[in-house]
């Protein structure tokens, strides 16, 4: 990234359905942040604990070292002498996400965000949309659907629990087309 581009900060939004590859996305932009000898700090929601409690993995079991935090707020003093922060799982924090990402890139930072565009509804999840809208860069992927094997958007819950949050993986969730996620 040129110095210029460094200057200036930037937020970039990787989002999309599980499955899809954002937090692998978001290991493999840190990994090059630090071959590049940025200074990186990564976060997490402290309710993250799936594969690891300070580690973000991906669901191929790519990892790199993370710092689980409650309130969004925290990053900010965190992040001190840091060139580039990513943020797994965005939609899990509290509204404050927003300002404090526009807060880190007007102190010139690099803020890489992931986080899931929908719920398991279809619906926005999160301040991620906001996220979205405020992004300079913005990438959403797309998974493979379970059923059919075209390109999937959505995240099908396959157990018969109601809150939006419930933490899980293949064993609550699965990658869904808009066709076969109607179905049922």
């Amino acid at each position: 990234m040129n110095q210029r581009l460094n200057k200036s900060g930037t937020i970039e939004v990787i989002c999309g359905c599980m499955f899809s590859g954002k937090t692998e996305e978001l290991i493999r932009r840190i990994r090059r942040a630090q071959i590049a000898r940025l200074s990186v700090i990564v976060f997490k929601p402290i309710i993250d604990s799936r594969y690891s409690k300070t580690e973000i993995v991906s669901h191929n079991n790519d990892k790199i070292n993370s710092i689980p935090i409650a309130k969004s707020t925290e990053m900010i003093q965190s992040s001190n002498g840091c060139d580039v922060i990513g943020i797994d799982e965005a939609q899990f924090f509290d509204k404050e996400i927003v300002e404090t990402c526009i807060t880190l890139a007007r102190r010139g930072k690099r803020v890489i965000i992931a986080g899931l565009d929908k719920d398991y509804k279809g619906e926005p999840f999160g301040f991620i949309p906001n996220l979205m809208c405020e992004a300079d860069y913005l990438l959403k992927l797309r998974a493979i659907c379970v059923i059919c094997g075209n390109f999937a958007s959505y995240t099908k819950r396959i157990t018969s629990e109601t809150k939006q949050v419930v933490i899980g993986e293949l064993n609550k969730y699965e990658a869904r087309c808009r066709k076969c996620y109607s179905l049922e």
